[in-house]
């Protein structure tokens, strides 16, 4: 058989951790995914890695935050004034919010985590979870459909 190329659709399992160990995410061998090469389902250097790959190999990488869910930004890191929730929610860190922000003079729904919050402000973070961290995804190709 011929090892992965640009229009195959393969079935993969893998594990995606932080560089500390914690597991972001998690496909199990015994439930593997079937994707499209170039279909966008999973992160850009993922398919990538997958390229000249033959079944049964397994392969470990490193993706750049830029590669990722890209830099974080501390511009997008808020005080809101706890008033504002009052009636509401009471945020507590750890949780993630659904937020109207005015962008272009239109509202729009963005998710937002909750970093700290005391008696007059809730401490938001806009950027993605993952932002600014390195992903290693050890990744294993179960088959290449014909």
């Amino acid at each position: 058989m011929c090892p992965v190329a640009l229009t195959d659709t393969v079935s993969i399992s893998y594990t995606a951790t932080l560089e500390n160990g914690e597991v972001v995410e998690k496909v199990p061998a015994s439930r593997p995914i079937q994707l499209s090469i170039g279909s966008g389902r999973v992160l850009k250097a993922v398919e990538a890695c997958l390229m000249g790959m033959n079944p049964g190999e397994t392969r470990e990488i490193h993706i750049q935050p830029e590669d990722a869910y890209g830099p974080h930004y501390d511009t997008l890191v808020h005080d809101i004034k706890r008033e504002v929730f009052r009636g509401k929610i009471d945020p507590k860190p750890g949780m993630i919010l659904s937020l109207t922000i005015d962008k272009d003079g239109r509202e729009q729904q963005v998710p937002a985590t909750v970093l700290a919050a005391n008696s007059e402000t809730v401490t938001v973070d806009y950027n993605h979870p993952l932002a600014g961290k390195v992903l290693i995804y050890t990744v294993t190709l179960h088959a290449i459909a014909t």
